[in-house]
């Protein structure tokens, strides 16, 4: 499947999964005499794309993301975090582990020339990769990967802490959780930012270098789960009720 479309096909899973009301039971379900009848195109139009027949669901979704900088003065900066969505329950569970690391460098960072502008990212919506870089012998690399499978959720972490970051000599490594999404950041006076997020509009890697010798890379992972929907959950008894439950304002 297209990166492109894998990626926001997942960002409108899991903001669907936050907000959807629970089903009511089949006794909420209202009837119409004359039993089975046709739908009308118009109805079809308005239910196109918001149900999927099938056997199992996402049960999981999770996120790692790490982020390393190597510097030409000796510092190596790595921000990383973990982020998981239990999508099993009527309320999706969040667990988030961040994790930021800085080794201070043997010599003094050098401010760099170059200047680079990633202002135009911000119109960018989806899946976004970028690399920027305006200084020399430099190496940067963005990786993504999206993993499915079928098996049991992995435990969530039972820690609250939302923010990690740490600040030494003009270097600064970040990750955080808030109500715009998931983020890790390195930043380093006069060289450049590194970045990576995931929010409900976009998933992205940024690399933007304005200095020389740095060796840098963002990772991140994509992770859903499937489990087969219990017995007692039949496809076409959830179909018929996602049906009723439409059509009910006309009857």
């Amino acid at each position: 499947m297209n990166t492109h479309i894998t990626c926001r096909l997942i960002l409108v899973l899991v903001t669907s999964a936050i907000a959807a009301p629970a089903l009511a039971g089949p006794e909420a379900l209202p009837t119409r005499a004359g039993g089975l009848q046709e739908m009308s195109d118009a109805e079809l139009g308005a239910m196109r794309g918001r149900y999927i027949v099938g056997d199992n669901r996402v049960a999981w979704f999770g996120v790692t993301m790490v982020s390393d900088w190597a510097t030409t003065a000796g510092q190596h900066l790595q921000g990383a975090m973990t982020l998981g969505f239990d999508l099993g329950g009527a309320r999706p569970t969040v667990s988030f582990q961040p994790s930021v690391t800085i080794t201070a460098g043997e010599l003094p960072a050098v401010a760099g020339t170059g200047q680079v502008d990633g202002s135009g990212l911000a119109n960018v919506g989806g899946l976004v990769q970028a690399v920027q870089v305006a200084g020399d012998g430099n190496t940067a690399r963005n990786g993504l990967s999206l993993r499915v499978r079928d098996g049991t959720v992995p435990a969530l972490s039972t820690d609250t802490v939302t923010s990690a970051e740490l600040r030494v000599d003009g270097a600064q490594a970040r990750a955080t959780l808030d109500d715009g999404g998931a983020r890790v950041l390195l930043q380093v006076a006069g060289q450049g930012a590194v970045e990576q997020w995931i929010d409900a509009r976009t998933i992205g890697q940024s690399i933007q270098l304005t200095g020389d010798g740095s060796r840098v890379g963002n990772q991140m992972q994509l992770d859903l789960v499937r489990q087969a929907v219990p017995a007692s959950q039949s496809v076409h008894q959830n179909l018929m009720q996602a049906i009723g439950m439409t059509r009910a304002g006309g009857l």
